[in-house]
């Protein structure tokens, strides 16, 4: 799954732009406010992100972002989209957001509209965007052993799933335990309100579908007289005097048994009136039968009635309909097990709570000892990183320290830690480090994580603030190499990473005094030395910087 193009329009300083993307690994570059991070706002937008009327270019109603991204027919992002009414053609799907000038967001999921939440299911499995604030969020201690977690998803994630499933059962056990040793006077209020309620019930003792089944019964006691009448009147219809239909039929039989033989016709017909005189001889008995079982005893009705009223009345305090009623009753009943129960009971409680914190205990211990082993893993690979990007003193460390008390993702407490230079005691990585250390530690960070990410498609924000010289160069190494697994996006200032791209995009931006506007375009060979050319001694046409540039992509081309 990758991204095949991406199109803005209308968003900030960009007029138009269309990116036609591919495997591998593709730059973008551009002078300052020109709009680079542009390109990562609209992959923003199309992840759901928040809209902003500021978004839109001045002097227009709307910003409009579009993608397109091949989906395998047979996957979890085909369903998604067939589930919202999308398209999926030639293998791909179309994503888009719109964002109006007053701050309105629509978005489009394969032609169809959808929410934004679904946009962000959508290419939470497609991208992952790494940018300066992903940096900022990885000096916090939270966010540090996410990452570990992360990083050694393959041997914590089981064991910590395990964990949370039983310290979620050790809370509900706590919480009930709490529920029914405190607050007493509620609790007892409660019962004698369930017990109430259970009490008019059962004195009822409603059945399923009663309600229905009396009202039926209802309609046919009040209009006895005039069921019976109706069925006895029809039954002299049937079999009374000379003209009643039975005899009438009857003289029809003989008449034809007269003809018989002589037309199968005939004689098909003589079969057919045979059998309405049997018709009519079974209705008469039905009648007479249905007329004589009809109740006209009046206090039958009224005790119908009266078991109505009694339905009624606890539909009306615990329905609305009769089913709701008896599931009121099965709740309150279990709920009145609850809290009614005797000290034995709490007994029982409290010592399934105890069985369930020493197996909490005992699978924290075990997320304690894979976050250990991964920390040093990652302690390894990161240090590998450092050494690369010219930090080959620097000494990070991951230590996990068990604490006291037990949380939803166990008892450890994760730091990064560095030691830039020899001789140095590891500290805290913002206090640890200056601003060009950060940025090399960061990227490190980042790659390795990226390196275990499943997402087909790694972005990145110019993650290499603060970086230069040689470093810069392994940089761009360290992105190629990514994208011989991953499509990698990269919006860099940096020409040694721009050299190493597959492919490379330059924002240009024109200002007439009066509006700056700006496009995107994708550099052929010449237009890439010009550009690297510029990044390098700011001006593009200078014979020592063009050759220069050169170098770099001769260097790339030998990673």
């Amino acid at each position: 799954m990758t991204w095949e193009s991406l199109s803005l329009r209308n968003l900030g300083v960009i007029d138009s732009a269309a990116l036609e993307l591919g495997p591998g690994f593709s730059v973008i570059t551009g002078e300052t406010g020109a709009g680079k991070t542009m390109v990562v706002t609209a992959l923003g937008l199309l992840r759901g992100a928040r809209a902003d009327s500021g978004l839109v270019r001045a002097g227009h109603d709307q910003a409009r972002v579009e993608a397109i991204v091949a989906v395998p027919e047979l996957s979890e992002i085909a369903e998604l989209v067939d589930n919202a009414g999308g398209v999926i053609e030639d293998g791909a799907v179309v994503l888009g957001r719109s964002v109006s000038a007053q701050g309105r967001s629509r978005a489009f999921v394969g032609g169809a509209a959808a929410p934004a939440s679904l946009l962000s299911a959508i290419t939470d499995e497609l991208v992952a965007v790494h940018g300066q604030s992903d940096q900022f969020r990885l000096l916090r201690s939270a966010e540090q052993l996410s990452a570990l977690d992360a990083f050694g998803a393959d041997v914590i994630s089981p064991v910590l799933a395990k964990y949370r499933s039983t310290y979620a059962q050790l809370r509900d056990a706590e919480d009930r335990l709490s529920d029914l040793t405190m607050h007493q006077q509620e609790r007892a209020r409660e019962l004698d309100e369930l017990r109430h309620g259970l009490t008019q019930i059962g004195a009822v003792q409603p059945h399923v579908g009663e309600d229905a089944e009396l009202a039926a019964e209802e309609g046919r006691l009040a209009h006895a007289e005039a069921l019976v009448r109706a069925a006895q009147t029809a039954r002299e219809a049937i079999t009374g005097d000379a003209t009643a239909a039975r005899d009438a039929v009857a003289t029809a039989v003989a008449s034809l048994q007269e003809a018989a033989g002589h037309d199968v016709t005939l004689d098909a017909l003589a079969d057919r009136v045979r059998g309405v005189a049997v018709e009519l001889d079974d209705l008469a008995t039905e009648l007479s039968a249905y007329a004589t079982n009809i109740d006209l005893d009046p206090s039958r009705l009224a005790g119908v009635q009266e078991r109505i009223a009694a339905l009624t009345a606890i539909k009306r305090k615990y329905g609305p309909g009769l089913d709701d009623v008896l599931l009121w009753a099965e709740k309150a009943d279990a709920r009145v097990a609850d809290l009614d129960l005797d000290p034995e009971a709490i007994g029982r409680l409290e010592r399934e709570r105890d069985r369930l914190h020493g197996e909490a205990l005992a699978l924290a211990d075990h997320v304690h000892r894979a976050r250990t082993d991964s920390a040093a893993r990652l302690e390894q690979l990161v240090g590998t990183e450092l050494s690369q990007l010219s930090m080959p003193s620097a000494r990070f460390s991951v230590p996990v320290r068990s604490v006291d008390q037990l949380g939803p993702d166990g008892s450890d407490d994760v730091e990064f830690l560095l030691a830039a230079n020899s001789g140095m005691e590891p500290r805290p990585l913002a206090k640890g480090a200056s601003g060009g250390e950060l940025s090399r530690v960061m990227l490190a960070l980042e790659v390795v994580l990226a390196d275990r990410t499943t997402v087909p498609t790694l972005v990145f924000d110019e993650v290499d603030a603060g970086i230069g010289g040689k470093a810069a160069v392994e940089v761009g190494r360290r992105l190629a190499r990514l994208a011989e697994n991953a499509q990698v996006l990269a919006v860099t200032h940096l020409p040694q990473v721009a050299a190493f791209a597959d492919a490379h995009f330059r924002v240009l931006k024109d200002d007439d005094g009066n509006v700056t506007s700006s496009t995107v375009v994708q550099l052929a060979a010449d237009a890439r030395v010009d550009e690297l050319a510029r990044m390098l001694a700011g001006q593009e046409d200078s014979a020592a910087a063009q050759a220069h540039a050169r170098e770099l992509l001769e260097l790339a081309a030998h990673r």
